[in-house]
């Protein structure tokens, strides 16, 4: 195991040895890697099998689909949701005729609390805004299931703006002296009006004003993963419209429940919440060899 030091926490490369595989009459080694900042709730994680595939993997009672990439090699992104305890998970790889396994321990991790003064309608919204808010929140969570089955996105993800996160994924928010529901994407303190980027290749599925999340963009990246950004004081995309990383969405603004223009940018991986920032880390990991010094 190589432990280096990592944006908030410890980066951890951990190889893990595989299975085998029969292949006619022959006995094939299959090697499994778990690539991760950390193996925390929150965190994504990139399996990688050097295997002809098809691969699938099976752990945090959720089915995880496995894309190839153009090399010896199949991938499957894994998120472990915001909400998942600690413990030992079983991993469950399906790489062509074989089936791998793998233990994985996901630790504690603490979430500070933030206390915030904002609009009081945004704590408590009048009565007349109680449809829209149920309308949006079921729209919502039908955009999570209905995922393209192909993966529409190339390469590592990109911040959507240049600046620093300065609000930590997972924070438990008080507004106006009353605990909500934490904190579930990464915050950017950018100006009012700087651009954003589409953090990769995508299909906008959602271009319009939300009650609590203002002026609001939603990309399909395709095999259940969504980039969501909010607050924008422009959106620049449409629905159905296919976007390239990199491609401006939308102006960052201070719409729907903030205290100030920044970008809000949330992720969704297979319905798990997870940071963001990790995503950043995983999907770069994909695209890199495993450290010399890693321990099998």
């Amino acid at each position: 195991m190589t432990v280096q030091k990592g944006l908030r926490a410890v980066v951890l490369t951990v190889l893990v040895p595989g299975a085998v595989v029969l292949t006619g009459e022959r006995a094939v080694a299959q090697e499994l890697r778990v690539r991760a900042r950390a193996i925390e709730p929150g965190e994504a994680l990139m399996v990688t099998v050097d295997s002809g595939g098809p691969v699938t993997a099976h752990v945090f009672d959720r089915d995880w689909p496995g894309y190839a990439d153009g090399g010896p090699s199949w991938h499957v992104l894994v998120g472990i949701d915001l909400d998942t305890k600690p413990g030992r998970y079983d991993l469950i790889v399906h790489a062509g005729s074989g089936v791998l396994h793998k233990t994985l321990i996901v630790q504690p991790r603490a979430f500070p609390t933030r206390r915030l003064r904002v609009n009081p309608d945004l704590v408590h919204p009048p009565p007349q805004m109680e449809a829209r808010i149920v309308k949006e929140t079921s729209h919502l969570r039908e955009l999570w299931d209905r995922s393209a089955p192909e993966r529409l996105w190339t390469g590592p993800f990109v911040r959507p703006v240049p600046d620093p996160a300065n609000s930590a994924f997972g924070t438990r928010s008080v507004y106006n002296g009353e605990p909500r529901s934490p904190h579930t994407g990464a915050d950017f303190l950018s100006p009012a009006g700087r651009p954003i980027k589409a953090p990769n290749s995508g299909r906008v599925v959602l271009a319009e004003p939300q009650y609590f999340s203002g002026n609001t963009v939603i990309i399909d990246h395709g095999l259940g993963l969504f980039s969501m950004v909010a607050h924008l004081s422009e959106i620049d995309v449409k629905v159905g419209e296919d976007v390239e990383k990199g491609q401006l969405v939308g102006k960052v603004g201070a719409t729907g429940r903030v205290t100030g223009p920044h970008l809000h940018w949330t992720v969704r991986l297979n319905n798990a919440r997870v940071d963001p920032l990790s995503l950043l880390y995983a999907t770069r990991a994909a695209t890199t060899s495993p450290p010399r010094g890693a321990q099998h």
